[in-house]
Order: structure tokens, then sequence, then C-alpha cells
């Protein structure tokens, strides 16, 4: 469903945490953070995240559009008509809890520990999207009439299937007509201390499900059967050491994994009849998905094998070559951190690989990312502040 309403906000009761109520929190983004951790928002429930974002983005003159699907919850927010448009995106979701006796502290109530902020999402990414806010509340309030427009695009659905989620909001604003000048993914990309890695583009991701087809017999009569992993193994031989390509200066070379491998029926005594693989491409853009596919398919073809095969494009790859957004991004963590940054892109996928289709610059730039999807996850504390003022800055270079 679609609508043009405002968010309905949530009771400020149910803003608090209890760990650190009696604690003040002078920090503002801390004090978002906690806000947001403190709802158990695992994919796909926002957990009335999106409604407390919008309440703090109102008093801004933002508009705000959900788009909702299958229970994923989506918002686009805008302050501005005119380009550039500069695009803050990220997701309200986290990844289950697992064992609760594991945590030190409950994962949904957030607590400090030896300068650190604790709870799932902490780090991956409810963190950058308090920074985000305050940021543009803090860049907003300097700035009244700043050039250019500042969006907000969230969803519930990054951790999961994703098919509900950034896709679909990215498919509405491309019906539109809409293009994005500037987009920052809100990913928790540093390694080893805030700002040290930020990401300006990611592989792509094509998997393959694979079945070669013998015919079952007993071991002992084996010219009466066809065992599909003896036919196969020249053929797994030549896939495993193939050169896809050299990779380019943004990217190394494509890599190819097999993720399963699954044949016979337990029995010592039984040829298998047929034989299953799941494999999956990690590549670059000196590949392209339909290359690989035919690649794959010809050498099969070509050692004789009788096969089916059914192909899942994940994800594109995309890059955002050193410019404008890639630049004040550096310059705002030179400035901020005292640091140097590194442009990389290694890594899984994100969101940024849908709103690459729209976007004229994109990159990934959260907190370090050593906590993400763990028992006690965390961010130092640092971290916060530090966060929402890489984000100002680089807003105050490129909305001027």
């Amino acid at each position: 469903r679609r609508s043009m309403h405002k968010p309905v906000p949530r009771p400020a009761s149910t803003i608090c945490c209890a760990t650190n109520r009696n604690k003040p929190m002078s920090e503002p983004v801390r004090q978002l953070a906690e806000a947001l951790i403190a709802r158990a928002s695992v994919t796909p429930e926002d957990a009335g995240c999106l409604e407390l974002i919008a309440e703090r983005l109102s008093p801004l003159g933002f508009s705000f559009e959900r788009i909702d699907r299958n229970g994923t919850s989506n918002l686009w927010a805008r302050r501005g008509t005119s380009a550039p448009l500069m695009v803050l995106a990220g997701h309200t979701d986290v990844v289950p809890t697992g064992n609760l006796d594991a945590w030190t502290t409950p994962p949904f109530e957030p607590s400090e520990r030896n300068g650190k902020l604790y709870g799932r999402g902490a780090a991956d990414m409810k963190s950058s999207l308090a920074a985000f806010i305050v940021a543009v509340e803090q860049f907003v309030t300097e700035h009244p009439n700043h050039p250019g427009s500042i969006a907000f695009l969230l969803t519930s659905d990054e951790e999961g299937p994703a098919n509900d989620g950034t896709t679909i909001v990215v498919d509405a604003l491309k019906a539109r007509g809409e293009t994005i000048q500037y987009a920052i993914v809100g990913e928790p990309t540093s390694v080893n201390r805030c700002g040290d890695m930020i990401k300006n583009g990611r592989r792509g991701s094509l998997s393959g499900n694979l079945t070669i087809k013998g015919v079952q017999g007993h071991v002992a009569y084996p010219h009466l059967a066809r065992n599909p992993i003896h036919q196969f193994a020249p053929a797994l031989a030549e896939l495993s050491a193939t050169v896809w390509d050299n990779g380019n200066e943004y990217f190394p070379p494509t890599t190819w994994q097999i993720s399963n491998f699954n044949a016979g029926t337990g029995a010592t005594n039984v040829i298998p009849g047929t034989l299953n693989l799941k494999f999956n491409f990690r590549f670059s853009t000196a590949s392209t998905a339909d290359g690989l596919k035919q690649h794959v398919e010809d050498l099969l073809k070509r050692h004789g094998l009788e096969y089916s095969i059914e192909w899942t494009l994940g994800a594109k790859p995309f890059i955002t070559p050193e410019g404008p957004l890639a630049d004040a991004a550096r310059n705002a963590i030179k400035t901020v951190c005292g640091i140097e940054t590194e442009l990389s892109t290694t890594g899984g996928t994100s969101d940024a690989r849908f709103i690459a289709d729209i976007a004229e610059q994109i990159i990934e730039l959260g907190p370090v990312n050593a906590s993400i999807h763990m028992i006690d996850e965390h961010i130092e504390l640092s971290a916060l502040p530090q966060l929402a003022a890489i984000y100002k800055n680089i807003f105050s270079q490129l909305l001027k």
C-alpha cells in the first residue's frame, strides 16, 4: 500500500530504555540510537522505528510517503524539490538475537559498558540512522534555505529477503523519473575505527543451482548405471581452476565457490542418480552475469553432461569512481577524525545495489563492523557524534 500520510508517532513512553532511564543523555545521537535499539525490529518488523524517525523529521519540513508491502515497512521522506538530491538510506530491521542467555545484557535494552553501547542493531545500523537524523537536524537548523534537497529512504526488509523493501521504493521513484545525485547508505563499513573505510562499490552476486543427471544403480554393476559424481569431476576441476577475469582498478578478480554439494541415498552400495550443487559468483565489473552464465553452460555441454540449472542474480556490481561524493566523504573524515580513509569494494551486498540504478554517485559509510550480527553487538560511544559530524560535513560540502 502507498500513502502520503505522515506516520503517527509512538507514545514517548515507548522510546526510553529501561537500563538507562535514570542516566542523563546529553549526546543526541546516543539518545536517539538507544531509542531505536529499544525497539525489537527483527526483520521484517519495524516496531515503530519509522514513526519515531518521522516525528523527528516532521518539524524540519519533510514530506512523508509510506510504500509498504507484504509486512515490510518503507519510508520515503523528502525535504525540498530542487537538485542536487542527497539521499540517506538505511534499514530499521535487525537480525534475530540468537540465544538470549548468551547476551551479557538483553539485546533490546541498550546498555553502556567500557565506553561502548551494546544492543542488537547498535552497529548495524541504528546508530547510523540516529547519526543521519541528528546531522540533518543540525544542518537544516544552520542552513534552513540550503540548496538542493535531502531525502531518507528507509526499509524494514534489508536483513531478510529484501524483496519488499528498498527495491520497490526504487521502482516507484524510477517510475516517476526521480534521479538521485548523491546517496549515502549507513552500512557499517569501518574496520578498526570510525571512518577508516568506506565502500564506493560492491561486487555482483550470481548464484546457480545445478543438477547433474545420471542413472542410479548398484555399485557392483557400474556398467548398468551412470555416476553423476564421476561424470562431473572433470568439469568441477575445470570450473575450480578457471580464471574468470583479472578484476580491474576497483575490484579484485571474480570468484566462484561451491556452497552445497549433495548426492547419494546414504547407502554405500548405491550409485546416485543425481548430483546437486549450489554455487555462487562474486563478480566485478570486469565480467557480466550473462557472460558468466554462458561460460558455465558452455563448459558443462563440452563435458557431455546432462544437466539442468537455475540462475539467480542477487546483485549487479556497481562502482562510484573518485569524484564529488567520495572526495567529500574523505574530506569529512579527515576533518572530523583526523585520518585518511580507504575506498573499498570488498564484502557482501547491501541495499546500495538497488539504489545504484537511479543514483549518479553512491557510497556506504558507517561505524565499525566487527560485532555486527554477533552476540553483544556494540559500537564505541565516541563514534556516535563522529558519525553525525561526518555526515553533516558532507552535506555542507555538497549542498551549497
